[in-house]
């Protein structure tokens, strides 16, 4: 069975609404840019060395760690909400957009060709100032991600130290990105050690966990409405290459 390799759900939903209209924006002007989708930042885990009396080879996705404690939730969920008037000023820039090229589309016959022409660098100029909008914010919206993420690991990096050494694990690898992207080419659930650590680290933190906001769920759960907070799931072994 392979797995389905989960991203972080809370932060991709801005990420991919940005880009979205990025993409929807351009699409009638071939001329311009397209912004570039951003992905969620993937945060270099804590590199820890020291004696071990543990034979165990664990495994943990520190993405669904970080943002799968109510801690990382929380504060993703802060972030999207503070990027909603944002993402709201992108559309109506989109929406305008939208209707001048319809405009252009409808009239192109009708209008003389200083007027085409001069409807056509209209909609470049506004089609630049959007797509470099939209770059910005996506940076923007990363950049705070990631510092969050750093935030939340530099916690919880101690802890999953704690924890494999007094389970017996002599080295913990990170599946967050699915092989060939990583090293690791399969796992087994029962290495795993995701959802304990997050379970400590949310026991540590003292963070409740955040309501469901309906729109968008946190750490991974299956989309779904009404479905209230979901515990992050374990992964699943990958299928080997044939």
């Amino acid at each position: 069975m392979t797995s389905k390799f989960l991203r972080v759900v809370l932060a991709v939903a801005v990420t991919f609404t940005f880009s979205a209209l990025a993409q929807t924006g351009s699409a009638a002007t071939p001329s311009s840019s397209a912004a570039t989708p951003a992905s969620p930042a993937a945060t270099a885990p804590a590199t820890t060395t020291g004696p071990s009396t543990g034979t165990k080879v664990g495994t943990i996705n520190i993405t669904e760690a970080i943002f799968g404690s109510n801690e990382g939730r929380r504060d993703v969920e802060t972030l999207q909400k503070k990027f909603e008037p944002k993402q709201a000023e992108l559309k109506s820039q989109n929406d305008e957009l939208e209707s001048l090229k319809k405009q252009m589309t409808t009239q192109e016959g009708k209008l003389n060709e200083d007027a085409l022409a001069t409807l056509k660098k209209q909609i470049e100029s506004k089609q630049k100032l959007f797509d470099r909008a939209v770059q910005d914010a996506q940076e923007e919206f990363g950049n705070q991600q990631q510092e969050i993420a750093s935030r939340v690991l530099q916690k919880m990096a101690p802890m999953i130290v704690k924890y494999s050494q007094e389970n017996g694990f002599g080295m913990i690898v990170d599946t967050s990105k699915p092989w060939p992207q990583s090293n690791v080419l399969w796992w087994g659930e029962a290495s795993d050690i995701t959802k304990a650590v997050v379970d400590a680290y949310n026991v540590q933190s003292g963070v409740a966990a955040p309501p469901s906001t309906g729109a968008a769920k946190p750490a991974a759960p299956r989309p779904g409405p009404g479905a209230g907070a979901a515990k992050p799931p374990a992964p699943k072994p990958t299928e080997p290459p044939k």
